[in-house]
């Protein structure tokens, strides 16, 4: 009996230390690294998705229907302003233009003709040979016939321009894209013969949303980088070539609520080619700007939130909203102020009201 007394008390004695020791827990407070909001400079980096255009791309389509009979150069290659690219049959137009000749020589015949018949009729009519109106039907024919002498010269420079355009010739520097004809092609009016390219220099379009347009029109960064822009290629690598914004469109689109910018950039090497794609990097500077980490900061029901820190050590969820993001930090547009002390890391360890022992972080931002 007295070891079963002895045994009791044992287990009441542990008992009573194991529920001190977890009320005693239960009152500890938490040590968590506290952060004092600063008002920081920085620089802002957006990415935004671009095409990239050649700044002349030009479809080479066949003006007149003929055969093909010659391909002076190939798919990819490199050619002048000037230089020949196709020819088309010419014999058909050759004739052409030899009876469109013949018949500005015979209208001007008809001319000369009825020029003279109406010097006669005016020295017959001096001396009352003839009748006035025999005048007036002489300087009519004479006007028919130049009339016709206007329109025969007329069919002449058509068919010179027919001739010509079977002479296809590069309209500026550039490179030839694929040719789907083959030499002895029957060539409708209109069909395309090939795409020439001018990327010495490139374009790049890219939307930007009327926030970031407004952010960056105020960005006094901008004018000190000469809105120059970065360019990341499809690899993921930064081209090795500053690009600058040249215009902007004059309205926001009202489906997406975004603007189209254009950058040019110098494509000395003609690593870009028309049709590409990456990202336009456009760089801002925020001066006085309240960044926080991201860690400090989370959401619930699409609203953002912070833990502030009071003076008393309490904390008290704050709602905030980010302005943007940079890296792993967050520029907070509005809830926070200078001076502010929010819980740095941790905050899925605390409740809204919770006391902590803040440890100050010194870690720059």
């Amino acid at each position: 009996m007295k070891n079963y007394w002895y045994y009791f008390v044992i287990c009441a004695f542990a008992a009573g230390c194991a529920a001190k020791g977890n009320v005693e827990n239960k009152n500890e407070v938490p040590q968590l690294p506290v952060l004092q909001v600063k008002l920081t400079d920085t620089i802002l980096q957006h990415d935004y998705v671009t095409g990239i255009e050649a700044v002349k791309n030009v479809e080479i389509r066949a003006r007149v229907q003929g055969f093909l009979s010659k391909i002076f150069v190939d798919e990819g290659h490199e050619v002048k302003k000037g230089e020949p690219l196709f020819q088309l049959d010419d014999h058909e137009f050759v004739n052409q233009l030899s009876r469109a000749k013949a018949n500005v020589s015979n209208a001007k015949a008809e001319a000369k003709t009825a020029e003279v018949e109406l010097k006669r009729v005016k020295i017959l009519l001096a001396k009352n040979i003839v009748s006035p109106s025999e005048l007036e039907m002489a300087e009519a024919k004479l006007k028919a016939a130049e009339a016709m002498v206007e329109e025969a010269i007329s069919i002449q420079k058509s068919a010179e321009t027919k001739l010509s355009y079977t002479y296809i010739c590069s309209p500026f520097d550039g490179i030839i894209d694929r040719i789907p004809l083959k030499t002895g092609s029957l060539v409708d009016e209109g069909a395309l013969l090939t795409t020439i390219s001018d990327n010495h220099e490139v374009y790049a379009y890219f939307n930007v949303s009327e926030n970031e347009y407004l952010h960056y029109k105020k960005s006094s960064a901008d004018q000190r980088r000469g809105n120059t822009v970065e360019l990341l290629l499809a690899d993921g690598t930064i081209y090795n070539q500053l690009g600058k914004i040249e215009t902007v469109e004059s309205e926001f689109d009202e489906g997406t609520g975004s603007i189209a910018f254009r950058a040019r950039f110098p494509n000395p090497s003609k690593l870009l080619k028309h049709g590409a794609t990456g990202k336009v990097r456009l760089t801002a500077r925020a001066e006085n700007a309240l960044i926080v980490p991201q860690k400090s900061v989370f959401e619930i029901q699409d609203k953002n939130y912070v833990f502030l820190v009071n003076d008393d050590n309490t904390v008290k969820m704050r709602s905030v909203i980010p302005q943007t993001r940079v890296a792993e930090y967050y520029i907070i547009e509005d809830g926070l102020k200078k001076g502010d002390r929010i819980l740095y890391e941790g905050v899925q360890n605390v409740k809204d009201g919770a006391r902590i022992a803040p440890v100050k972080v010194t870690k720059e931002l």
